[in-house]
């Protein structure tokens, strides 16, 4: 286990340098802004264009995975949606609470780190689960805050949600590069040095981005962010465990990879989705906050388990 937290230590490292320089005025909200725009847009593009580029759709979409990671973030997303509104939160808000339980910092920090500990081929489960979060979670909840404000689903509501898919870089270069990847034909070795060195930023500007970011966030709720945080990173990972391994039997190296990509601290983009719309933006920033810190330890265990030949 010791070896594990040590191979995981200098991810967080990087974490603690950004946070470290954007706490202390080196680094200010401006430069976090754009370093978190050339991950987005470029360098974390590039490695995911470059990955899905060469891979085999059949490797990339696997029903059973597909399915067993639904049904834990499911499980999961509904429990925290009943809990928050039998404590009377509104629907936007159960909403938000639910995102924050079931969506990781899987593009920031899974998939650099997990490509980094278990090789290129977690690469495909990663860009499978980033593929659900993004597309079918990240839509429910701006479907759900839309109907709960308009009193229905609208059309209107439909086209933002396609309309922002179409707009989010992630989810366009991973379509893109299965295309081409689905028709047959090599990477010109020009674009895949330029794809590997743009990609290569990703890693360190991902992590330092998220340290910095976390410097604006605050500790405000911290119960209700303490529980969100427990669902994220316990429930989280032990309901798709759960189904990855016991009724969907999933391969056990990429049920581990799903398992771990579960177990990652709540995403920072839930907070720009509160805050657009302004549903509980101060929640979600002490879910961000808590939850990373306390994955120092957790997500350690959860990697050593996995790593440690627990699924065989």
């Amino acid at each position: 286990m010791l070896e594990i937290f040590l191979q995981t230590l200098p991810f967080f490292g990087l974490i603690a340098i950004g946070y470290l320089a954007a706490v202390t005025g080196f680094f200010g909200k401006e430069a976090t802004v754009y370093l978190t725009k050339f991950v987005f847009y470029f360098a974390l593009s590039a490695m995911l264009l470059r990955f899905s580029s060469t891979l085999p759709i059949t490797e990339v979409f696997d029903l059973n995975f597909g399915l067993a990671y639904l049904a834990g973030c499911g499980a999961v997303y509904l429990l925290f949606t009943i809990v928050a509104v039998m404590r009377g939160t509104g629907w936007a808000e159960a909403a938000i609470e639910a995102q924050c339980a079931v969506i990781g910092n899987n593009g920031f920090l899974a998939l650099p780190m997990l490509i980094a500990l278990m090789g290129d081929v977690a690469a495909a489960p990663v860009l499978f689960v980033l593929a659900i979060d993004l597309i079918v979670f990240g839509s429910l909840a701006v479907i759900v805050i839309t109907a709960s404000r308009e009193g229905a689903v609208s059309l209107g509501a439909l086209r933002r949600v396609g309309v922002g898919l179409l707009k989010n870089p992630m989810v366009m270069s991973m379509a893109l590069g299965l295309v081409w990847s689905s028709l047959g034909f090599p990477v010109p070795r020009a674009a895949d040095d330029f794809l590997r060195i743009l990609g290569s930023a990703a890693t360190p500007c991902a992590l330092f981005a998220i340290g910095a970011s976390l410097a604006g966030q605050s500790a405000e709720r911290p119960g209700t962010a303490i529980w969100l945080s427990t669902g994220k990173l316990l429930l989280h990972p032990l309901s798709v465990a759960f189904f990855a391994l016991y009724v969907f039997k999933v391969d056990p190296f990429a049920a581990g990879i799903m398992i771990a990509t579960a177990a990652m601290p709540t995403a920072g983009n839930i907070y720009i989705l509160a805050q657009h719309y302004g549903v509980a933006p101060a929640r979600v920033s002490s879910t961000i906050l808590i939850s990373t810190v306390i994955s120092v330890a957790t997500l350690s265990v959860v990697l050593g388990w996995i790593l440690g030949g627990g699924l065989t």
